[in-house]
């Protein structure tokens, strides 16, 4: 399984999806065939990873018209050939790896965007409180969405917090 936060960290809320992945890699140990990477705004560039796994969680904002910090999991293609967030290419790329997998015949992954509907997605750095506030939810979600894909994970003893994966992906950047 290959879960893949996607985002732009550049755009507040758009970023989402890299500090859920980096909190994971961070805090949990997977077992089994379990590979946790940031995506970032690579999109088409991912292609690979759609190539060589079987199971993808992608993790990114949504925008659908609900309240921010509703969490949604959707099976990938349900939103085959519509993209998601209008605002940035990243989300449309990831979607079109799953198209070009089809188009050449080959099978394409299960695959499901876990997204949470953005409050601000500006040119700042951060997350909006709302998007703080759902954090953990949406990592609860993430976690039982693992768990019933059959992979088991064990917390890490010394917690890296959100405000400091904010940080620490901040300085990488």
């Amino acid at each position: 399984m290959l879960i893949i936060g996607i985002g732009n960290i550049l755009q507040k809320d758009d970023g989402f999806g890299v500090y859920a992945s980096t909190y994971l890699k961070e805090n949990y140990e997977f077992f089994g065939k379990v590979e946790v990477v940031n995506g970032g705004v690579e999109g088409i560039n991912l292609f690979s990873y759609f190539e060589q796994n079987s199971n993808i969680l992608i993790l990114d904002t949504i925008e659908i018209d609900d309240t921010p910090g509703s969490i949604y999991a959707i099976p990938s293609y349900e939103l085959s050939g519509y993209g998601l967030n209008s605002g940035g290419a990243h989300e449309i790329g990831v979607l079109q790896c799953i198209d070009m997998l089809e188009l050449q015949g080959k099978t394409a992954p299960k695959s499901t965007i876990l997204g949470i509907i953005p409050h601000h997605i500006t040119f700042e750095i951060n997350l909006s409180q709302t998007l703080k506030d759902a954090f953990d939810s949406y990592i609860k979600t993430a976690l039982n969405y693992i768990k019933n894909e059959g992979f088991e994970y064990k917390q890490k003893e010394n917690l890296v917090t959100l405000e400091e994966i904010i940080k620490q992906v901040h300085r990488g950047a």
